[in-house]
């Protein structure tokens, strides 16, 4: 399974040797903010994204996948019938990209 955003941009950092307090201020936020978006608490801004992208030196489409996936997450999580929606969701998304691509 793939990494959480949180957990991606925390690896990305850390690979860097990059504190918080280096990153924060450049995304406008402080410390404290930029932790809970890493443990998952808080959620990044997508505007941010290709900041963050930027500063951790990697492919803000990558990131912004992970982090739309934990959106998506974050709406389904306690549904119960998550899973067909997921399922029907996928469906209309290969429907709308096959009549996009045939126009």
């Amino acid at each position: 399974m793939k990494k959480e955003f949180g957990e991606e941009i925390r690896a990305l950092r850390e690979k860097q040797n990059l504190y918080l307090r280096d990153i924060a201020p450049r995304l406008n936020m402080d410390v404290a903010q930029l932790s809970k978006i890493e443990n998952g608490i808080r959620q990044l801004k997508r505007k941010q994204i290709p900041v963050l992208a930027e500063i951790l030196d990697t492919n803000a489409d990558a990131l912004e996948v992970l982090w739309l996936a934990d959106q998506l997450f974050t709406v389904i999580k306690d549904e119960k019938f998550a899973n067909e929606a997921i399922h029907i969701t996928e469906k209309k998304l290969k429907y709308i990209n096959r009549t996009t691509k045939a126009q």
